[in-house]
């Protein structure tokens, strides 16, 4: 899980937790309680909605943890646990966009770093024309920061989901493959046209008309 607790060690948690460890239960509600709410978000309509979603996974994992059979991380199975349930409930709260009817925004070549940099793969290789003439306190700003959660929220579901797991989240890219059963490829081409549509949107409301 990222650090170097004993909890953070896969069988030591699975283990506590089938003893009925409630120091680990917490540790791990700590841990993933915040990203199960904003990847449940990326399926259903409301809070509320999400609220309730991630109640039912923390029953299930419960419920489910003497059955689990670790063959992925722990987080992989909890947050598997909430898409199911996630994507079950927001078949009532909206309607999916398929992802091949989602035309893609073009960009220049060079415009995104190459998924070998070591630091920041995929990510914008340069700010947009102008960027760097505003104020760092715009860059900065809430109005800001929602315009980017807004242009999130507005993508396709799966769009929303690799992207969200990816750069809100920070999971590498196997996890997100895995959780999301995706092949490397489409996980790459989702990201691309995620992150396109974020910056594009971004831009053009920093740059103005």
């Amino acid at each position: 899980m990222g650090d170097e607790h004993p909890y953070a060690d896969d069988a030591t948690l699975v283990a506590a937790l089938r003893d009925g460890d409630e120091d680990a239960f917490a540790w791990l509600l700590d841990r993933l309680d915040g990203p199960l709410r904003r990847l449940a978000r990326t399926f259903v309509a409301t809070p509320a909605a999400a609220d309730e979603v991630v109640a039912e996974t923390w029953l299930a994992v419960v419920e489910g943890i003497d059955g689990f059979e670790q063959r992925s991380s722990v987080r992989t199975w909890v947050t598997r646990i909430l898409m199911n349930r996630a994507r079950t409930r927001g078949v009532r709260d909206r309607r999916s966009v398929p992802f091949s009817s989602v035309e893609a925004p073009t960009f220049p070549p060079g415009a995104f770093l190459g998924p070998d940099h070591p630091r920041w793969p995929g990510h914008w290789a340069a700010p947009p024309r102008a960027w760097d003439e505003l104020p760092a306190e715009r860059l900065e700003a809430r109005e800001t920061v929602a315009r980017v959660r807004a242009a999130i929220e507005a993508l396709p579901p799966l769009h929303r989901q690799v992207i969200t797991l990816r750069d809100v989240e920070g999971w590498p890219a196997d996890e997100t493959c895995a959780v999301l059963d995706l092949s490397a490829a489409n996980q790459r081409v989702v990201l691309h046209r995620a992150r396109a549509r974020v910056r594009d949107a971004v831009a053009s409301y920093l740059e103005g008309p």
